[in-house]
């Protein structure tokens, strides 16, 4: 067994395609194939159902995948560690993000990459429940999510994050109103709460944490919001507030991006957040997500 072998597996599983992946890993088809197909004679089993027009996992593939991809993130932080003992810091960090991330994200991935000119990056961006998935299964070292309290904010009182996850507190987004201009409300200085009665409203689906912190608060307030509209898309979500859907609530790192036709609002009475937390598996920080966390918040001082 061939760590080559191991990443040819999880390519096709991936792609859904020998020949799509043969292009991610920059070999040609027929190397793959004749790859796999070693794998499964030593391992007496199939991994992949070839009988449809999509390469599909049988049983046994969806059993190996998993061991297959630790064994290559393994492999990888063994190699980091080797060459961190140089003091140079390589490889790959993926992290994961609430769509619209906070401005202080981006800044401390820029200074992290000043830092270590070497490391590539991936980020993506999710609705909270997704990008724990992701961190759970290892796919990402560090997820930036919106939670609500210890829990995520899906379904009514949201799920426990799982006790593999650690967390880190990232503070709170302020959250603003978002109105069409030349609707009644985008003439004040700021708006209330209250403001929200009886207002069509856009927002964001079920699950993310803009929804959750917005009907909590109005349950807080007593008030039943009217969501005309709803999407998984912050910039569809300011789409459909120009084109007169309603108002939105969005957080203010999003809102500072939107174009002239629309009215961004500070939220009174009460002013709102979007709750951030930080999570990476306890079990497995690579030597990239190590000094990424350091670097977002940096040790204390000793005491005098």
């Amino acid at each position: 067994m061939e760590l080559r072998q191991l990443r040819y597996t999880l390519a096709v599983a991936e792609a859904g395609s020998f020949t799509r992946a043969a292009a991610r890993v920059h070999v040609a088809q027929p190397a793959v194939s004749q790859q796999i197909a070693q794998l499964e004679r030593e391992l007496g089993e199939k991994l992949f159902d070839r009988t449809e027009r999509r390469v599909r996992l049988t049983a046994a593939g969806q059993a190996f995948l998993p061991h297959a991809r630790a064994a290559l993130q393994a492999a990888a932080t063994g190699r980091d560690a080797v060459t961190a003992l140089r003091g140079v810091l390589t490889g790959h960090l993926a992290v994961g993000t609430v769509p619209a991330p906070p401005a202080t994200l981006l800044d401390r991935l820029a200074h992290f990459q000043r830092r270590h000119p070497q490391v590539r990056f991936t980020v993506r961006t999710g609705d909270p429940e997704q990008l724990v998935q992701q961190v759970v299964a290892g796919d990402l070292d560090t997820a930036l999510i919106g939670t609500a309290g210890s829990r995520l904010p899906a379904g009514p009182a949201g799920q426990r994050l799982p006790v593999t996850l650690a967390t880190r507190d990232f503070g709170h987004e302020p959250l603003v109103i978002v109105a069409a201009d030349g609707h009644p409300l985008a003439a004040n200085a700021d708006a209330a709460l209250a403001d929200l009665h009886e207002q069509p409203l856009v927002t964001l689906t079920p699950g993310t944490g803009l929804r959750a912190a917005l009907e909590h608060a109005c349950a807080e307030a007593g008030l039943a919001p009217d969501v005309r509209a709803e999407t998984d898309d912050l910039a569809l979500l300011a789409e459909l507030v120009e084109h007169g859907f309603g108002i939105a609530v969005m957080p203010r790192s999003a809102a500072r991006r939107l174009g002239p036709r629309l009215v961004t609002l500070p939220l009174r009475h009460p002013a709102l957040g979007r709750p951030l937390t930080l999570i990476w598996r306890r079990d497995h920080v690579t030597a990239q997500a190590r000094a990424f966390l350091d670097d977002m918040v940096p040790p204390a001082a000793p005491p005098p």
